[in-house]
């Protein structure tokens, strides 16, 4: 399976695990924009898998009252971009219910899927990552996968949790490759990065896209400056891997975190907080942020060729500093 292929076998296990479970959005009942809902009403029934009017405020307000009945509900919001509109119902009220009510009622069931991020010819208002919005607020959980594997599992597991998840969806990595998804249900569990490629000197981190263009950075250090790179890949953005990550980023090492943000609006301030208290010898840490120019849009390329130059200004001047890279 291709992404979008696994993330409608996972609404597929779904609906057909769980009869209180919906799917509603902007036009999800034909198959969507990027064809993820496919074929889910004509075998679950127009109730089951709906339109909505275009109204992301009332999609998400939508979904929470489903979700505080006890049904699971499913919403698509289009584009990430688009999300906004819908920032007050996900900011104080999903992510808020539970506490508000004393755990009386909840809204624990509600997920809100979202194709995120550049494809190359978006445009300003289909190319935006808007999870360090997000981050900054408890009671929510955002995930954002890699591939068709980790699309499936993560997606599982966030329509299970008992909390408001938000998963935000690599629509450039759609129809990018394939590889082997089961057709059977498996939950990738939250709040747990992995590290996908083991090294000694550099400690890479990134979510979605960037973990791929990591992984070829990782690969060109290797080869042109003989850096040994370790790559992580966070999955959740909240609540984060923190013990994972900070057992990693050792503290006479190199800690990268490349991001398609522009520089001023991403999650790098709470990565860098974090992992400064974890370790230990914070003034031999050095700790760096790969990100894009403050520009409405930013590009994958751009973060790219940012990291690739960072590796080789630190490794290249053999000074004695041992730097963290984010």
């Amino acid at each position: 399976m291709n992404l979008f292929q696994s993330v409608t076998s996972a609404l597929d296990n779904s609906l057909a695990k769980d009869p209180t479970a919906v799917i509603f959005g902007e036009d999800v009942a034909f198959g969507g924009v990027f064809r993820c809902t496919v074929g889910l009403r004509d075998k679950y029934g127009k109730d089951r898998v709906f339109n909505t009017p275009l109204c992301e405020q009332g999609i998400v307000g939508f979904g929470i009252g489903i979700a505080v009945t006890g049904a699971t509900a499913i919403a698509e919001i289009q584009f990430a971009d688009y999300i906004f509109p819908a920032f007050d119902q996900i900011v104080n009220e999903a992510a808020k219910y539970r506490y508000r009510s004393g755990d009386l009622f909840n809204c624990g069931s509600l997920t809100i899927r979202s194709p995120w991020g550049c494809v190359g010819h978006g445009a300003l208002y289909h190319s935006q990552s808007p999870e360090a919005f997000f981050a900054h607020c408890p009671g929510i959980k955002v995930v954002i996968p890699r591939s068709p594997f980790q699309a499936k599992g993560l997606l599982l597991s966030c329509i299970e949790d008992k909390n408001p998840c938000i998963f935000f969806e690599p629509k450039i990595l759609y129809r990018a490759a394939a590889e082997q998804v089961p057709i059977e249900p498996y939950n990738i569990p939250l709040s747990q990065a992995e590290v996908i490629q083991e090294g000694s000197d550099v400690t890479l981190v990134a979510w979605g896209t960037q973990v791929h263009v990591i992984r070829e950075v990782a690969s060109m250090a290797k080869e042109k400056l003989g850096v040994s790179c370790e790559v992580i890949d966070l999955r959740t953005i909240i609540p984060w891997d923190v013990d994972t990550v900070c057992k990693n980023a050792d503290p006479f090492s190199l800690g990268l975190y490349p991001t398609g943000k522009d520089e001023r609006g991403d999650k790098r301030s709470l990565l860098n907080e974090k992992v400064m208290h974890q370790t230990s010898d914070l003034l031999a840490s050095l700790f760096c942020f790969v990100l894009g120019c403050f520009h409405p849009v930013v590009t994958v390329k751009a973060s790219f060729l940012i990291a690739l130059d960072l590796l080789e200004t630190f490794f290249i001047a053999d000074d004695g500093t041992s730097p963290v890279f984010f």
